[in-house]
């Protein structure tokens, strides 16, 4: 009898103890997006539909921004927590004097491409003398094809850049470009073959430009010690092993979190984009962001280069 009264009082503890630790709110934390919600953000969104960041004690907020622009700025301000963006920007920014730093890696590899139609007279690089290339931001696009083009011996001054704002697709399909740079090879190479105008993708980084992250998780770099930072860096790891491990349950878990993307631009882009995801999001290639720095300065996109260690960081390191 005795032992048993002490299981019961024993059993009740523990139910107040649970119940103690269900009810502590969990810690609130808001990540900007780069862009609206798609397949780039797949790590993310499992990590929060299965359930990684509440058990990391998070209570994760994904929002898409007004302005593209806005995310990196908002977090330099103090208005938001966490950014997702992009390393080249990122030195862009820091070099600008933002107080930013890299925390994570999300998509380790570049998505960008310099992208025209298979079936057209661009066969290789070199043929884009004389030719019209379309863009939607200038600035790191410009450097972009400008190495690419270096690399093939032609002078960037004899290719005509159009700006096409958004209608980077549609622009090469039309013949109102011969070409467009800026464009994401799990994305726009799969709208083309959709709409039945296969494209051909030149690589940057096959073609004169330094690997580098595509998107990255940046922070205000005054904030580094915030606790909710590393838990949400392993909580993004979870995401990542479960993403790779069950690709077919992730798309579920996605479609099921935005309906509105199952379509299928959205499913190609998925499976395009799987192999592409930072296994170890917390691990920094110190080389990849050294040499990227130096690509920037030597193409007049930054005048000084910082530390590393002053804007990209390993958490818990």
């Amino acid at each position: 009898m005795k032992v048993r009264s002490c299981f019961s009082a024993l059993s009740i503890s523990i139910a107040l103890i649970l119940n103690g630790v269900s009810a502590h709110a969990a810690d609130k934390l808001t990540v900007l997006l780069d862009w609206f919600v798609n397949p780039d953000h797949a790590t993310l969104v499992v990590a929060k539909e299965k359930g990684f960041f509440r058990d990391a004690g998070l209570d994760v907020e994904l929002v898409a921004p007004a302005d593209p622009n806005d995310p990196p700025k908002l977090v330099a301000a103090g208005k938001a927590d966490l950014a997702v963006s992009y390393q080249p920007q990122l030195h862009v920014q820091v070099a600008a004097g933002l107080p930013l730093a890299r925390i994570g890696t999300i998509i380790a590899t570049p998505l960008n491409a310099l992208v025209v139609l298979a079936d057209g007279p661009i066969r290789t690089v070199a043929d884009l003398k004389g030719r019209k290339v379309g863009y939607s931001v200038g600035g790191f696009e410009d450097a972009i094809l400008g190495a690419m083009l270096t690399a093939h011996g032609v002078d960037p001054d004899t290719v005509t850049m159009i700006n096409v704002n958004f209608s980077l697709s549609p622009s090469i399909v039309s013949g109102q470009v011969d070409a467009v740079i800026g464009a994401y090879r799990n994305f726009e190479l799969n709208q083309m073959d959709i709409v039945g105008k296969p494209g051909r993708a030149f690589y940057p980084e096959e073609h004169g430009v330094p690997a580098y992250d595509e998107l990255i998780v940046a922070a205000h770099r005054e904030r580094l010690q915030d606790p909710r930072f590393a838990a949400f860096i392993a909580a993004l790891e979870r995401g990542v092993q479960f993403l790779i491990n069950h690709p077919d349950e992730s798309w579920q878990a996605f479609i099921a979190a935005y309906p509105n993307l199952d379509d299928d631009l959205n499913r190609r882009a998925w499976a395009d984009t799987l192999p592409r995801f930072a296994l170890r999001p917390a691990a920094l290639d110190q080389g990849r962001y050294t040499r990227f720095a130096a690509f920037l300065k030597d193409r007049g996109l930054i005048d000084t280069i910082p530390p590393l260690d002053t804007y990209a960081v390993e958490l818990g390191r």
